[in-house]
């Protein structure tokens, strides 16, 4: 090749790596390469939460790289990750199945404030006030009752478990995990630890048995071993549909009565998330009114926090029930506190 072949071959060279470097620059300036994905981290059921993610993929056009919980984690694996990573954020989003332990990470300065229009309508019981978590699509805790067992009455209270009519005819699962934890944490924050042991004491004196979890308490309900227990809607929606001889009873609704625990998804951003906008983009989808229809019509049968939007014929819109007050922070709280006294209570 001659001198003038080699300065043309020279100048192509560097023309192409300028157009290389300007098309990498153009990308991550322009919201492409990396900024087209976004990272969540999900404690919701992976058979549940995937499709909502599918979803969102197929209709944002943004990759999203989930990490799920495994069911021997209990939702708290993918927490302890976001622990672990606090000062080197991998994490765009954490999608919990519940808002205690959402708090319990803002309280640890993991999760950065954002309040998303998609929330407008969603009552500010279920909004951290300072907008680091938002919920949506909740379980309720419910009594499940078989219906071919000859009861004194309809169990209707979480004190049924303490009536000594109902002694031996109830279970319920061990307090030490899920929602069943979380539920007799938000029982002492709101009636005091004096009548939460008192509960407690009555529920060994009554002859309550412990599951392993709810989805094990509705079974033995449903096969007619104890009349009833309490679980989550969509154990309770899921032996209906089944065609169990079982009914649904929302515990509490009476005007004395302390409502029904209602324990919603949380969104929240975390701190530092490599991509905050297709960050915000996701959880805007989450909230959505659409998201909630879908996750009412699923097989996990979530109660919707949006007014307005459409249930299946086993629910009632939120509207329709008597809730119990919450302080979510004040639950967290008391559920650490009461973990060593739950282990003793339980035997472990």
């Amino acid at each position: 090749m001659d001198q003038g072949g080699q300065r043309n071959l020279f100048r192509r060279f560097h023309l192409y790596r300028a157009v290389t470097a300007a098309i990498a620059l153009c990308s991550a300036a322009c919201g492409g390469g990396s900024s087209k994905t976004v990272t969540v981290y999900v404690s919701e059921d992976q058979v549940f939460s995937e499709p909502v993610l599918k979803d969102f993929e197929r209709d944002s056009g943004i990759t999203v790289r989930a990490v799920y919980d495994t069911e021997e984690a209990k939702s708290t694996g993918v927490v302890n990750r976001l622990i672990a990573e606090k000062q080197n954020a991998q994490a765009d989003v954490y999608w919990a199945n519940e808002p205690i332990r959402a708090e319990a990470l803002k309280q640890q300065g993991i999760t950065a404030p954002y309040v998303s229009e998609a929330a407008t309508g969603i009552p500010a019981d279920f909004k951290d006030p300072d907008g680091h978590w938002t919920g949506f699509s909740a379980r309720g805790r419910v009594m499940i009752v078989n219906r071919n067992q000859h009861l004194p009455s309809v169990p209707d209270s979480v004190l049924t478990y303490t009536d000594s009519r109902f002694k031996g005819r109830g279970v319920i699962a061990n307090p030490l995990f899920g929602t069943t934890t979380a539920y007799i944490s938000a029982l002492f924050a709101a009636w005091g630890d004096e009548k939460g042991n008192q509960f407690l004491n009555g529920l060994k004196s009554n002859g309550v048995r412990l599951s392993t979890g709810n989805g094990e308490t509705a079974d033995m309900v449903a096969s007619g071993e104890f009349a009833f227990g309490l679980a989550d809607t969509d154990d309770a929606v899921s032996r209906i549909r089944q065609g169990k001889p079982v009914t649904m009873v929302l515990p509490d609704q009476g005007d004395s009565q302390i409502g029904m625990l209602i324990l919603p998804n949380a969104v929240m951003m975390i701190a530092s998330a490599p991509h905050p906008e297709t960050a915000r983009r996701l959880i805007d989808y989450l909230l959505s009114k659409e998201t909630e229809r879908k996750l009412a019509f699923a097989d996990c049968a979530q109660i919707p926090l949006h007014p307005g939007v459409a249930v299946p014929a086993e629910l009632k819109p939120l509207e329709a029930i008597k809730t119990m007050k919450v302080d979510y922070r004040k639950v967290a709280a008391k559920m650490r506190e009461l973990q060593p006294a739950l282990k003793q209570w339980a035997g472990q």
